[in-house]
């Protein structure tokens, strides 16, 4: 309701409580079978459009930015609507706005690499990524139609 919602900043179904945990953890599990539970926070902020994550992932050895940052940028450089920011500049909604972009933010805080993405949930997160999955599943250029 927009009157509970307006000028407030609220989280909700804090822990393990969220109906997307499920899916979150089996993603973490491709990667990681003994990943650790995960603790989910999401937050309701009153924006018209726009979901920003913020992803800590602590490592047991002494690594930089530097020795991270070239397998983001592997891995994501071919990819249309994934844009990796340039160093020390973190994802903001207004990166994705209107857009079927994902913006990825990237900085460490000691031992621990942040991650910052954002996407806008009525495009990406809706109808650009239906748009998108019909592309490539009746073989057309992935951006047809997006950009």
């Amino acid at each position: 309701h927009f009157v509970e919602a307006h000028n407030n900043f609220s989280p909700y179904k804090i822990g393990r409580s969220h109906r997307h945990l499920p899916e979150i953890e089996q993603v973490m599990g491709w990667f990681r079978q003994d990943a650790p539970p995960l603790i989910f926070s999401p937050h309701l902020l009153p924006v018209d459009r726009g979901i920003l994550s913020t992803i800590y992932v602590n490592f047991a050895e002494p690594v930089t930015l530097a020795e991270i940052r070239p397998y983001f940028t592997k891995l994501y450089s071919s990819e249309p609507f994934i844009h990796l920011l340039p160093e020390g500049e973190l994802a903001t909604l207004n990166h994705v706005t209107h857009s079927n972009k994902c913006a990825i933010g990237l900085t460490m805080a000691g031992n621990t690499l942040v991650i910052t993405a954002a996407i806008d949930n009525l495009v990406k997160g809706a109808a650009g990524q239906a748009v998108q999955n019909m592309n490539v599943v009746f073989g057309l250029e992935e951006t047809s139609g997006l950009i």
